[in-house]
């Protein structure tokens, strides 16, 4: 019995052996008591203190995190007397730009399309070469009308050049022949009355009178014919001249068609009418192409702009001219500064294909939207691809930045205080 009893460990030796030691948990001793070092005065065991390390840090950690939060708070709260209470916001914004559509004027094959999709081009630069050979010919027809034209007027010109130096001719021939005869008539008359010379010269001399007022007469008689020819020259002078002015207005209207012909012409070559980039191309060479035949469309490079379709009771506030605070969700919600250029007139229901009748018997009411459009600088627009379609975020400042920033004080309407305080 003895030997049972010394070989089974008893219960308070298996506690002793299984406790585990630690700091503040005394630890006992063989014969199962507690060692005389760790009770004091002899007495009852006594466990160990905590540190007071960890209790140091958290009375000095929270007074420091409440009052970071009132100062976080006061300042978001200060942020919103001042400024974000007039803030004025919407994510119902998406980038805009006057997209051209460009399409055919003139009939024909497409013989080049130098483009393709999402090619930058600049104004002026080729697009789509329609095939030319037929304007060419038109333009030729018409200059070729426009020299017949020509001719017919320099003839016209000559015949009244040509009438008019020949009667002017014959008028002077005659003239000179009735001046001579009366010169020969006076000196033979003269001659004969003196009784200079001979019989046979007088004679002669009278002979000659009376040859010579026969020629005189005979003169006369052709010079009054050659008036009236004169006359008669001078009236077909005036239809040579009616007719050289309606062959004149005759080739303005040619010069007329020639230059329709060249315009026609310039329609087939196809070119940019701004700087852009090219998309939606359907034109391929060889396509037949009619006049509003569709070739491509045409988004400008720095022409882009924010409509914004704010609430009806968010207008109150928002004026022409305000700063736009635009977020672009493509780019990270990097955000650049636009401007308010203008409001719609009507609400967008309006100009919808069916706008809404709110004439009847049940009615249940939407708030509308107005679009206001956003515009940016140049340098904003060459530095930030917009592009439209982008989903952004519209934030509009309303308060007057030249105004004077609202103060507690003025909230109070104690103003006068404040104006006390800072006169000397």
């Amino acid at each position: 019995m003895a030997d049972d009893h010394a070989a089974a460990p008893t219960t308070e030796s298996r506690a002793v052996a299984t406790a585990p030691v630690g700091h503040g948990v005394p630890v006992l001793s063989a014969g199962g008591g507690f060692p005389a070092h760790g009770v004091p005065g002899g007495g009852a065991p006594a466990l160990q203190p905590a540190p007071k390390r960890s209790r140091g840090l958290r009375r000095f950690i929270v007074p420091l995190v409440l009052l970071a939060g009132l100062g976080y708070g006061g300042k978001m709260a200060y942020d919103y007397f001042v400024e974000g209470r007039f803030l004025v916001s919407t994510d119902d914004a998406y980038v805009g730009a006057s997209t051209a559509i460009i399409a055919a004027k003139a009939t024909g094959h497409l013989t080049e399309v130098p483009v393709v999709d999402n090619q930058i081009v600049h104004q002026g630069d080729l697009l789509a070469l329609i095939d030319d050979g037929d304007y060419r010919n038109a333009v030729d027809a018409a200059q070729a009308r426009i020299d017949t034209q020509d001719a017919t007027i320099g003839r016209f010109g000559r015949q009244i050049e040509a009438q008019v130096q020949a009667s002017q001719a014959q008028l002077r021939g005659a003239e000179a022949d009735v001046e001579r005869s009366s010169l020969e008539y006076d000196r033979s008359f003269k001659l004969a009355q003196t009784n200079f010379g001979s019989q046979q010269r007088l004679e002669q001399a009278t002979a000659d009178r009376d040859k010579m007022s026969a020629t005189l007469a005979s003169t006369r008689a052709n010079a009054a014919a050659l008036a009236a020819a004169l006359e008669g020259a001078k009236a077909n002078l005036d239809v040579l001249k009616a007719q050289r002015d309606e062959a004149a207005r005759q080739r303005g209207e040619l010069v007329t068609a020639l230059d329709k012909a060249r315009r026609d012409l310039s329609f087939t070559r196809v070119v940019a009418p701004f700087d852009g980039i090219v998309g939606n191309k359907a034109a391929e060479v060889g396509n037949f192409v009619q006049p509003g035949a569709r070739l491509m469309a045409l988004v400008p490079l720095n022409a882009s702009y924010v409509d914004a379709n704010f609430k009806e009771t968010q207008l109150a506030d928002i004026k022409a001219g305000q700063k736009v605070d635009v977020a672009i969700d493509a780019l990270g919600g990097k955000v650049v500064e636009g401007v308010v250029s203008s409001i719609s007139p009507a609400s967008g229901s309006q100009f919808s294909l069916l706008p809404p009748d709110n004439a009847t018997g049940n009615f249940t009411k939407v708030v509308q939207r107005v679009a206001v459009r956003v515009t940016f600088p140049d340098e904003v627009l060459r530095q930030v691809p917009l592009r439209p379609g982008l989903s952004v975020v519209a934030t509009v400042h309303t308060r007057d930045p030249d105004a004077p920033k609202p103060t507690l004080l003025g909230a109070l309407g104690l103003e006068v205080l404040a104006t006390k305080t800072t006169k000397p």
